[in-house]
């Protein structure tokens, strides 16, 4: 947008801004791998009666398990484009937070996996839409 050689406060910044290769690889494994992670949370919220007795323990029926599992697909390959990675990392760092608590209050097993995934994707939102 603006060039390193602009000699304005903008250009300024710009310089400041701007994000090393390694580090930009090191987040595009990190999406490939929320990515994958999520598709496959997502495919077997759909594959049958895997998450069944989860689900009806919260009460919502199972119209939220797959609404849930079909948000976390459609996140999981938004997360891979530019453009919308910070956007599909916010929404599945929500279902995360969603996670944890339901983990915590109606499900009763520790959240373990949910916490690591809340991490991923809050870095990947914070990381993208800081700099994209």
């Amino acid at each position: 947008m603006f060039d390193v050689s602009d000699n304005s406060v903008i250009g300024f910044y710009a310089q400041q801004r701007r994000r090393s290769k390694a580090l930009n690889m090191t987040f595009e494994l990190l999406q490939f791998l929320a990515a994958a992670a999520f598709l496959i949370a997502g495919a077997t919220k759909h594959a049958g009666p895997i998450n069944l007795a989860n689900f009806e323990k919260i009460g919502l029926g199972q119209w939220f398990r797959y609404f849930i599992g079909g948000l976390e697909m459609i996140s999981a390959i938004l997360i891979m484009a530019p453009r919308t990675a910070a956007l599909a990392a916010t929404v599945l760092a929500a279902i995360m937070i969603a996670a944890i608590a339901t983990h915590l209050f109606i499900i009763g097993p520790p959240p373990i996996s949910a916490i690591v995934l809340l991490v991923l994707t809050a870095a990947i939102a914070w990381y993208r839409g800081i700099y994209e």
